[in-house]
């Protein structure tokens, strides 16, 4: 397998997770939507897929990127995932949360990690997907990157079940959590 094959791929990722159609999900970090429409395609037009983000200008495309694939389950969610309640979800509202590559970006990881918590219902699942911290030539610095073992401790102690590996390229790891 060369490099660009075993970089991260959303398609394969979400097929991997056994996502029901109809199910809630919400994209914390929706950026411009790498997982947010993939995820949209697989909860089917019975479900919804909530994109939150801080920046405008991704959720812009991702509202176009939506629209060319008729894919009108998705909302989009103009918030900050910092702030208490960032997600403006309602408590055990969704089934599952996709927290990708934006916990390195963030001070407050506990806090995503309780919001994730707090908007999943019991039994959801949170999965979280990060750089992993060995050196690369490209992504964020090593000094951003999130350790597993730091992941696993802030989800524990915001009250999620560490469940499994999730298998999700060559330059990051993936984690599931369960409510």
């Amino acid at each position: 397998m060369d490099e660009q094959e075993n970089f991260l791929h959303p398609e394969r990722i979400i097929g991997s997770l056994d996502i029901q159609k109809g199910a809630i999900i919400a994209d914390f970090g929706a950026g411009h939507g790498y997982f947010t429409i993939p995820l949209g395609r697989a909860t089917g037009p019975e479900g919804k897929v909530y994109a939150i983000d801080i920046q405008k200008a991704g959720l812009n495309i991702i509202r176009a990127k939506a629209k060319l694939e008729h894919l009108l389950q998705i909302e989009l969610v103009w918030s900050d995932l910092d702030r208490a309640k960032g997600s403006q979800l309602k408590d055990a509202s969704v089934d599952m949360v996709c927290i990708a590559n934006i916990l390195f970006q963030s001070e407050k990881k506990n806090d995503i990690l309780q919001e994730a918590y707090r908007v999943l219902k019991p039994g959801g699942r949170a999965i979280v997907i990060e750089w992993k911290p060995n050196e690369t030539s490209f992504g964020p610095p090593i000094a951003l990157r999130v350790p597993v073992e730091t992941v696993q401790k802030s989800a524990t102690h915001a009250g999620l079940v560490f469940d499994r590996e999730l298998p999700v390229g060559s330059h990051h790891y993936g984690l599931i959590f369960k409510k």
